[in-house]
């Protein structure tokens, strides 16, 4: 069983990521091919089971790390295009600077922040289950 509060949490999270799927839909929906398995954009009721984007974070403990625990912020592109790993990073610091710029919006009462931790950018800071 989950705590409630992490469950509220995660669901903020969620929202949160689905603006900004639907902002990177908005920008790059159209350049590439959606993969010819993946539903069209809106067609199902999830926006990260259709459309070319698929934006979320996963909880690590952080071990390793120079940060520490936090979610690592995952972008997946549904396609078999080949996109240039130029603009693979250019994506990933687009969402980034939308998550830095959103995460106090989410989330007024935390002091939470999006930093790179090597390869991957991790949301980090006040995790506590104590108040959402």
């Amino acid at each position: 069983m989950r705590h409630p509060s992490l469950i509220e949490f995660e669901s903020k999270l969620r929202r949160l990521f689905d603006s900004i799927d639907h902002y990177l839909e908005e920008k790059y929906g159209r350049k590439y091919q959606l993969h010819p398995s993946r539903p069209a954009r809106g067609t199902t009721s999830n926006s990260a089971h259709d459309g070319l984007f698929n934006v979320g974070a996963t909880f690590t403990a952080g071990f390793g790390s120079k940060i520490g625990r936090g979610y690592i912020v995952q972008i997946d592109m549904v396609t078999l295009d080949s996109v240039p790993r130029d603009i693979r990073e250019m994506i990933e610091e687009e969402v980034a600077d939308q998550v830095a710029e959103k995460l106090g919006y989410y989330f007024p009462q935390r002091e939470l922040r999006v930093d790179r931790d090597r390869n991957v950018y991790k949301i980090h800071g006040d995790l506590r289950l104590g108040h959402i």
